[in-house]
């Protein structure tokens, strides 16, 4: 039975892409999983998992030399284990930015091989509060960094083709495309005239806000599903609070549609959101949900459109977005027809699973 070291980095223990790779490749070959708590825990051995959470206190500081000694500290502590662990497969979830190619050049060195999942654009998305020239010269030096990181790496895992094309360039590598699939699909007989936004951290909808205001004057509900926030406070809206994955899905089912908004930062090039395929997009599909998302996530748009499974829209076109939406609305049982018929694409299963699993290990 193969050794899996699954570097978890800083995302905690419950993640659900990084545990997603735990639970499938356990069934199949021993697992070494690193995860980051807030606290100190003990290491500790359930069926073919051995779970390895690593301290990180949560401590405030604007001090930037006590965080770069603190990152220091814990990526040594990464590293340490990497060095003192007996694997064949050694699987990245994240780079570490004190030691950005150590792990990938000792795995190499000892014959080992490297499987490296890229949540994320990381010449952006690392310290991507940055700007200006200073922004630039990071955005360059982490890209030689994340390319070397490429090269080290025998198996990439994306999250979309588009972020996947971007990040090879010309170079010809053995890879799979994992979006963030659903884990569970959902059908309700009960669909409300509401529109849900779901997510765990409260970000402002931007142009979306103005044609969400006229939906409600539409007679449409805007229902907040795990999060609340003053930024919501100028608009009409229900909130449900933080919610049990099969219970959130069940609130989602029951909407007429999900709007997928977000921006990280104010640039509207920043690639980490065009190419963005999250949870909360496939979440809703699954659970029988139309989507409303903007034209500019790349990624997202083209799925809609070629599936016909939600209304893509120019949020800054505010009349235009709302006679789309309202038009579609008209016609939602062939909406919903698509939706039901394409869902499953949208939802981790065995044949995902097994597709995944045979990747990493073979």
């Amino acid at each position: 039975m193969k050794k899996v070291l699954i570097i978890g980095y800083m995302h905690p223990k419950y993640d659900k892409r990084v545990y997603r790779t735990v639970q499938a490749l356990s069934k199949y070959a021993k697992v070494i999983y690193q995860y980051v708590v807030k606290e100190k825990e003990s290491e500790y051995e359930e069926g073919n998992v051995r779970y390895v959470p690593i301290e990180k206190r949560s401590e405030p500081t604007k001090n930037i030399l006590a965080k770069l000694q603190r990152r220091r500290k814990f990526d040594k502590q990464v590293v340490d284990l990497i060095k003192n662990t007996d694997f064949d497969i050694l699987y990245m979830h994240h780079f570490l930015p004190s030691k950005p190619i150590e792990p990938f050049e000792y795995a190499k060195s000892i014959g080992k091989r490297v499987v490296y999942d890229i949540h994320e654009y990381h010449p952006e998305n690392f310290l991507l509060t940055l700007s200006g020239p200073v922004g630039r010269l990071k955005i360059n030096v982490v890209k030689r960094l994340f390319e070397r990181q490429i090269d080290l790496s025998d198996k990439l895992i994306f999250v979309s083709p588009e972020q996947m094309r971007y990040s090879l360039g010309e170079r010809k590598k053995n890879v799979l495309v994992v979006p963030n699939y659903a884990s569970m699909a959902v059908c309700s007989r009960e669909k409300s005239k509401e529109i849900v936004f779901v997510g765990k951290v409260a970000r402002t909808l931007g142009d979306e806000e103005q044609v969400i205001k006229k939906l409600i004057n539409e007679g449409f509900i805007f229902k907040i599903i795990g999060m609340e926030s003053s930024v919501f406070s100028n608009i009409e809206h229900v909130y449900t609070g933080f919610l049990p994955y099969d219970e959130m899905m069940k609130e989602i089912s029951k909407a007429a549609f999900s709007l997928v908004s977000f921006k990280t930062i104010e640039r509207e090039d920043y690639k980490n959101d065009l190419w963005s395929l999250p949870h909360k997009f496939y979440d809703s599909i699954a659970a029988g949900t139309p989507v409303i998302v903007k034209r500019s996530f790349m990624s997202m748009s083209k799925i809609v459109e070629e599936l016909g499974v939600g209304v893509v829209i120019d949020p800054k076109d505010v009349e235009g977005s709302v006679k789309k939406i309202l038009d579609t609305y008209d016609n939602y049982d062939k909406l919903i027809e698509n939706v039901e018929r394409h869902k499953n694409k949208f939802v981790w299963d065995e044949t995902k699973e097994k597709e995944f699993v045979e990747f990493v290990l073979g």
